[in-house]
């Protein structure tokens, strides 16, 4: 595996072969395992799997986690050993980001919802960095999580209106054993909060079984659910469409759950498909 720390080492790196991206924050976990396999999947045995490794300040609202995200360097670089990655891309923030920056990368109708409006610039953030990370990296297909499902739509869509001619393969959401999603952010769990966090699972669950149709009612179904919990504080629960992100009144082909909740400090989210 070959280790680069700078942007200049890896645009010199020559690429002959398909390459994959798998980009991540670090904090390596089994969901990321899934990823890296999907990336040699589509790569091939003789194609190469990229994965990039930076916490990235331009996603973190002031007052959020950034200084205290898990940054265990040494046990991703295992990780990644272990996958069978071909290239790690683990830069420094001075590597990515001028002091004097003024060009960002922001989509502007898709972000404004779910995720975009508890954390607004957010997105703008990833965009940014994704698009970095693309020119960078030069891949012809990038990897990325379901569980995420705003974001992976946001780059679709910025992969799409700017041209960028790479592939986007999104990854269904790994679950831990009780059905919690798979999250670097789950290490911040007390055992209390990791006890009860599993309701948002059982939440997503009973409302597709359901087959309630209403909006409304679905939403009042999680809310009650999640009430439950003692420690579960909802941030937002919204039924949307998976295409637009925009909120709908009436269950309909593509149709997404989504929630976002604190347990205590930590804010966790998932989503389902209803149709």
């Amino acid at each position: 595996m070959k280790i680069f720390a700078t942007i200049a080492e890896a645009q010199r790196q020559a690429r002959s072969t398909k390459r994959v991206l798998v980009p991540t924050m670090g904090a390596l976990h089994k969901a990321h395992g899934e990823l890296i396999r999907v990336a040699r999947e589509h790569a091939g045995q003789d194609g190469e799997v990229a994965v990039s490794i930076f916490v990235n300040p331009l996603q973190f609202e002031p007052g959020s986690d950034f200084e205290r995200y898990p940054r265990p360097e040494s046990a991703d670089e295992q990780f990644c050993q272990e996958a069978n990655v071909d290239l790690l891309l683990r830069p420094h923030p001075n590597e990515m980001y001028f002091e004097d920056r003024s060009t960002s990368v922001d989509e502007s109708l898709l972000s404004n919802v779910l995720e975009g409006r508890s954390r607004p610039g957010h997105f703008r953030g990833v965009c940014t960095v994704v698009s970095k990370l693309f020119n960078i990296v030069s891949p012809d297909a990038a990897v990325f999580g379901e569980k995420d499902f705003q974001q992976l739509t946001i780059v679709r869509r910025m992969v799409r209106d700017l041209n960028f001619k790479i592939e986007i393969i999104g990854v269904p959401t790994v679950r831990e054993e009780d059905g919690l999603a798979c999250s670097s952010r789950n290490v911040y769990l007390n055992p209390d909060e990791r006890s009860q966090a599993v309701v948002l699972r059982k939440a997503l669950q009973l409302a597709k079984e359901s087959n309630e149709k209403s909006a409304d009612k679905i939403i009042d179904l999680i809310r009650k659910t999640i009430a439950t919990a003692p420690r579960a504080k909802i941030d937002y629960v919204d039924l949307v469409d998976a295409e637009s992100l925009q909120s709908i009144e009436l269950v309909r082909t593509n149709s997404l759950l989504a929630l976002a909740v604190f347990f205590g400090k930590t804010r966790l989210i998932d989503n389902i498909r209803l149709r």
